[in-house]
């Protein structure tokens, strides 16, 4: 199988939740993607566990109101050494020309410098990480570009 190299950091979109693209680090050590959310309200629907949250941009900017079903809490420890439980959902991501399925848990990113954290769970059957390489996929550190 062919894999696709990404480098330390790429951008991304996730179509489904009208979010991107936006730069996102590439964390080997991280096992979970995770999104940085605000105002996330946890409700009931259908007899599910759903959640509201909007994404929130680097400049401070908000994104639209979104409403998805949660498929779990993931008990996630942090950079910081701090456990948390955090609702999960299940959203494609489009890397690159690449479009799957993944895992995101929401959480407070805002004292991050991304926004979106790729773990090796979404990386590990489609891609192989270059540490040394940024934006392999195209573009520039401010700039999107035309994906590879």
């Amino acid at each position: 199988m062919n894999k696709h190299t990404l480098g330390w950091r790429e951008w991304v979109e996730l179509p489904d939740l009208a979010i991107g693209p936006i730069k996102a680090k590439v964390d080997t050590g991280a096992r979970t993607s995770a999104l940085h959310a605000v105002n996330v309200d946890l409700f009931e629907r259908d007899e599910q566990i759903w959640v509201s949250f909007v994404f929130e941009n680097e400049d401070g900017s908000l994104g639209g109101l979104n409403e998805t079903p949660v498929l779990e809490f993931r008990d996630v420890t942090n950079s910081g050494g701090q456990s948390e439980s955090r609702p999960v959902i299940q959203t494609p991501v489009k890397l690159g020309t690449v479009y799957k399925m993944v895992e995101l848990t929401l959480t407070q990113r805002d004292n991050m410098v991304y926004r979106m954290l790729l773990g090796r769970t979404t990386l590990s059957s489609d891609f192989i990480v270059a540490p040394s390489e940024s934006f392999v996929l195209g573009g520039t550190d401010t700039e999107p570009g035309t994906p590879q």
